[in-house]
């Protein structure tokens, strides 16, 4: 269906989550509906109903978050398979943190049922690696990823402090103790920075100090049945094509601790000469960083029905 030009699908993480979030294709599409309820069975929660009407004090919780925001992109990726865009259409995957694993199960490696019992056991594990209060996350705005090392660099002085996410130009984030969060807001203006903003985050993830929750998950995971890729995956701590499901599964182990390298992610599917990227699923959040990093390729937001029948159709009109 799509022979001309590579496409790329794109699975948001934590902070696109909304009320009502995947609704209005609960609504439209029956395979959509069978996606919700396996979701809940598998839980043994009325997980939709919270995804649906909320409240967002719920949602958010993150061993809520997690398997929601996944449950949405699997069934914004359903409509496209449901509508005639194959798995095959695509030429990489990639989600940013827990978007990660929905690129491993719209891309085979790892069934629905499993991925959001995987995402139930990371939200719990990393929500007790560190004790609420102890640490933190920064975003600094207006700063480039040499920068941010060097502020984090400084800060350490005051406790574990390390770059979690290289979102895009401007925008880094740095996690680790909370000293160590309070000195990067004191001396990033030293820096030009523009402004260092604390975030509404109940751990500091992507740090080392989440070691207790890879160790967990670690054990979790090779429990777990991880199957050869049908479509390259882009992992958050490498950047480099993978299909192999053993080494998926050792790079999930090592994105809790690792950083979030989305930047280079974007950079690497430019040089590939990818032809469009798609955020499969909650939000524009992916959309935003890909333009910041270039306005090369074109990035469509496909969580609606409207914007997924958009894209076909305007995919059938180039056949």
């Amino acid at each position: 269906m799509t022979k001309n030009k590579k496409i790329v699908a794109l699975f948001p993480g934590q902070g696109s989550q909304s009320v009502g979030m995947g609704k209005d294709l609960f609504q439209a599409f029956p395979v959509v509906r069978s996606v919700f309820e396996e979701l809940d069975d598998t839980l043994s929660q009325k997980l939709s109903k919270i995804i649906f009407e909320g409240p967002i004090e719920e949602l958010s919780k993150t061993e809520n978050t997690q398997p929601a925001l996944v449950a949405v992109s699997i069934a914004a990726f359903r409509v496209l398979e449901h509508m005639g865009v194959k798995k095959h259409d695509f030429s990489f995957m990639a989600g940013h943190s827990l978007g990660e694993y929905a690129a491993l199960c719209a891309s085979g490696v790892i069934s629905f049922a499993d991925t959001v019992l995987l995402l139930r056991a990371r939200g719990r594990a990393m929500q007790r690696a560190v004790p609420l209060g102890e640490g933190g996350m920064v975003a600094l705005i207006g700063a480039d990823i040499k920068t941010a090392e060097k502020i984090a660099s400084e800060a350490s002085q005051a406790g574990v402090c390390e770059v979690a996410n290289d979102n895009c130009p401007g925008q880094i984030v740095v996690s680790g103790q909370k000293l160590a969060m309070e000195k990067v807001v004191e001396v990033s203006g030293n820096y030009g920075v523009k402004r260092a903003l604390p975030l509404n985050v109940s751990a500091p993830f992507h740090s080392s100090m989440m070691r207790p929750a890879a160790d967990h998950m670690e054990s979790v995971l090779s429990e777990v049945s991880f199957h050869k890729a049908d479509v390259p995956i882009l992992p958050n701590v490498s950047v480099r094509p993978e299909t192999d499901g053993s080494t998926l599964r050792k790079l999930l182990v090592a994105q809790i601790t690792g950083r979030v390298r989305w930047s280079e992610t974007v950079r690497f599917l430019i040089d590939e000469q990818v032809g469009e990227m798609l955020e499969v699923g909650a939000g524009k959040v992916l959309c935003g960083l890909v333009k910041r990093v270039s306005d090369q390729v074109p990035c469509m937001s496909l969580g609606t029905p409207n914007e997924i029948e958009g894209f076909v159709n305007a995919l059938s009109r180039k056949e």
